[in-house]
């Protein structure tokens, strides 16, 4: 009967439902000599939680809090500040340039096409009044 009992609560404790005195109960059976073996492996689990009650903080706390200087955190805090607003804007302005270069290198692109198409019209030209030089020394040479 008492077995029945154990695992009837060994399944409220794993459900999270036990009471303190019937979690004292589990601790209690799994502390002695004699578990049934198919509980075997809930020992270690009962038996550390008797030994971590028993065990004690020695160590000497501190009572004074400790000073924190605030003084040079907000100094720190402003200098970030500040740097990351200088660079910051010195970023903006260099892209500016670059956007302001950018534009300016279209349009040059524009212009020097614009350029070469009338030079290639000129050339045509060119190319027709020498044809018209050596049509007009043939003529002259034929008399």
């Amino acid at each position: 009967m008492e077995l029945d009992n154990i695992e009837r609560l060994l399944e409220k404790y794993f459900e999270a439902t036990t009471t303190v005195a019937e979690e004292q109960t589990l601790q209690a059976y799994f502390s002695q000599e004699e578990v049934a073996s198919h509980l075997e492996q809930y020992r270690p689990m009962f038996n550390y939680f008797s030994i971590a009650k028993e065990e004690r903080y020695t160590k000497q706390v501190p009572l004074k809090p400790r000073k924190r200087n605030y003084k040079w955190l907000s100094i720190a805090a402003v200098v970030v500040l500040t740097v990351g607003i200088y660079f910051g804007n010195y970023q903006i302005e260099r892209n500016k340039e670059r956007e302001q270069a950018r534009i300016a290198y279209e349009e040059t692109k524009k212009a020097f096409e614009l350029l070469a198409e009338n030079f290639g019209k000129g050339t045509d030209k060119v190319a027709y009044l020498q044809e018209f030089e050596i049509a007009k020394q043939k003529i002259y040479n034929n008399n």
